[in-house]
């Protein structure tokens, strides 16, 4: 039986003091001419991070190729259509209205997988297009959100899972909890138990090994990210409201409006950039192989003897990829004379 936990871990305040790009070495080699293929999977409109994180991806072009976004639905951030509309702005903002931009999953995995046989059940859209493209050429997946769009593409075709990899921003593993692994278990548990390349990069709220370490303050977005990124072709709304240009000033406004900080001091992590960091550069984090284990009454249950294996990301370089990040955003704007 697979409990679908909805209260979350809570995301905790930190101190966060500035790195500057001098201080650290970054070691991606930006002169290589092969770039990664990916589709961004994403509940977009959950929080702030998958929008950094995707503003992050389209300005990386020289690791990068996103050849589409796909957005899921997760509790927190309302319907389908907020998801695809809070893509949309992201892509606007960027001026990367040319990337495929599709519907995947309102619901989860077990009230979808017994309609997948229909012609219009929930997240086809998603799945033609990621069992499509991943015949076409090597592609990478990057999942932010839950799992439902990957287990229902699983579902439709086994013979996924022998063309991609997905790279996943979820659990709190090896203990309980986690917003994205709780919004669908059964999803992930699906693709636990499939053959599909599979790497988790771990959250662990409140723990200096994971993604949620990796944290921001308020100040320091409000000093660094005004006006970063390339202007809009077309003025975007907000949203919380508010008329945007660039994808700084919208950063602005999404951590103003983030709920439960009182003052700049408060730090939000990034969650989701640190999927794409690492995949861009494999020395910002750790790595162990582990034999997969289950999710049973939300609780990781080990399976030392399984012989089907994943890639655990965790201890991550908080200024190294904060410094990147920043690096990014910056070579992004256009000079002024």
């Amino acid at each position: 039986m697979f409990i679908l936990c909805i209260g979350c871990g809570e995301k905790k305040n930190s101190n966060y003091d500035a790195i500057s790009e001098s201080q650290v070495t970054l070691t991606t080699d930006k002169n290589s001419p092969k770039r990664i293929k990916v589709i961004f999977d994403t509940d977009a409109n959950n929080e702030l991070d998958d929008q950094h994180a995707l503003a992050y991806l389209l300005f990386n072009e020289h690791a990068f190729e996103t050849i589409g976004v796909t957005v899921n639905a997760t509790i927190n951030g309302g319907e389908l259509k907020n998801h695809y509309d809070e893509a949309q702005r992201i892509l606007k903002l960027c001026n990367k209205e040319d990337i495929p931009l599709i519907n995947g999953a309102d619901k989860s995995y077990s009230e979808i997988e017994n309609t997948i046989d229909k012609s219009d059940y929930d997240g086809r859209e998603a799945v033609d297009f990621i069992l499509n493209e991943t015949k076409k050429d090597s592609v990478t997946i990057i999942a932010v959100g839950k799992l439902t769009n990957i287990a229902l593409a699983l579902k439709k075709d086994s013979t996924f899972a022998n063309r991609t990899k997905i790279v996943w921003l979820g659990s709190n593993y090896p203990h309980p909890g986690e917003y994205n692994q709780e919004n669908d278990t059964v999803a992930m548990n699906y693709v636990l138990n499939s053959s599909i390349p599979f790497e988790m990069v771990t959250v662990r709220y409140g723990e200096p090994s994971g993604t949620d370490a990796v944290g921001v303050s308020v100040h320091e977005i409000n000093s660094r990210m005004p006006g970063k990124g390339p202007i809009a072709k077309e003025a975007v709304i907000g949203r919380h409201d508010g008329v945007f240009n660039t994808f700084g000033d919208y950063s602005v406004s999404l951590f103003k409006n983030i709920e439960a900080h009182d003052n700049e001091s408060y730090t939000r992590a990034l969650f989701d950039m640190v999927a794409v960091a690492v995949l861009k550069n494999q020395s910002w984090g750790k790595t162990r192989t582990i034999a997969t284990p289950i999710l049973i009454d939300g609780k990781w249950v080990e399976r030392p003897n399984n012989s089907r294996k994943i890639v655990l990301w965790e201890d991550f370089n908080k200024e190294a990829l904060l410094a990147d990040f920043f690096e990014t955003m910056q070579k992004a704007t256009p000079k002024t004379k």
